[in-house]
């Protein structure tokens, strides 16, 4: 479990009028909620928590939010950025408690793909169907992050998520659901175009292939074409009756 210390302040101004000026001033509105207390207005620095935000484990750590003499231990909730400007418009907290389990999205780290020998095979696409997954844990069990080791992972493999290692006292609530819940993590597959390839190279195989006839011998040649209906076949004498063919006309004399 990650711990990241926070300083905060009070807020009474509250309303859009009032979260405007606050970020005109380099300060970001958010708001603190949860457990058995009233929610309550904060603020932070702009440019600090921009720093802080732009580690990964910011969003999986246990936060221990300073507001005037006092520690609360919250998580992220939510969390606004501006469209195009780098700036963090709203945040949200969540208050919890030592003793109850809460439910946070950790990502995955994937290790050895390079290594394994799907990633050493040509034209082998390692699909990652998941970057993430929701677990239930205590907060003194929430990982960081989630390990998955794909150095044995070959042509055909799929990893599941009920075939993912988890630490102590964590678990995947989505996995009581049911079978169908239990979906694919990583796919190693054909790449399209070697899939395509190796039909081609099939059929054209299968194509120069010649037909094998009974027994194996080839098929005969096909004849050849019969005459045209009426004309006599080469060298046949012609048919009784038929009128014999017309004398060439002689070529006229030179004078």
């Amino acid at each position: 479990m990650a711990i990241i210390q926070l300083k905060t302040e009070f807020r009474n101004d509250q309303g859009k009028g009032a979260s405007r000026r606050l970020r005109h001033a380099g300060k970001i509105p958010a708001v603190l909620y949860g457990g058995d207390r009233a929610p309550i207005s904060i603020q932070f620095e702009q440019n600090p928590m921009l720093h802080v935000t732009a580690n990964e484990k910011f969003y999986t750590s246990i936060l221990e939010l300073i507001v005037g003499e006092k520690t609360q231990k919250a998580v992220l909730r939510d969390m606004q950025r501006h469209p195009y400007k780098k700036l963090i418009m709203h945040m949200d907290f969540q208050r919890i408690s030592d003793t109850e389990k809460l439910r946070m999205k950790i990502p995955f780290h994937f290790i050895n793909q390079e290594i394994s020998p799907a990633g050493k095979t040509t034209g082998v696409l390692v699909l990652r169907e998941l970057n993430d997954v929701e677990v239930l844990c205590l907060p003194k069990d929430l990982p960081e992050f989630i390990e998955i080791d794909l150095g044995a992972l070959k042509l055909g493999d799929i990893i599941h998520l009920s075939e993912v290692t988890l630490p102590d006292g964590v678990e995947i609530p989505e996995l009581a659901l049911g079978k169908e819940h239990d979906v694919a993590v990583i796919v190693a597959k054909m790449s399209a175009a070697e899939q395509s390839e190796e039909t081609t190279g099939d059929a054209a195989a299968a194509a120069a292939a010649p037909a094998a006839g009974k027994g194996g011998k080839a098929a005969p040649a096909k004849a050849a074409a019969a005459p045209a209906k009426g004309a006599p076949a080469k060298g046949a004498a012609p048919a009784k009756g038929a009128a014999p063919a017309k004398a060439a006309a002689p070529a006229p004399k030179k004078k």
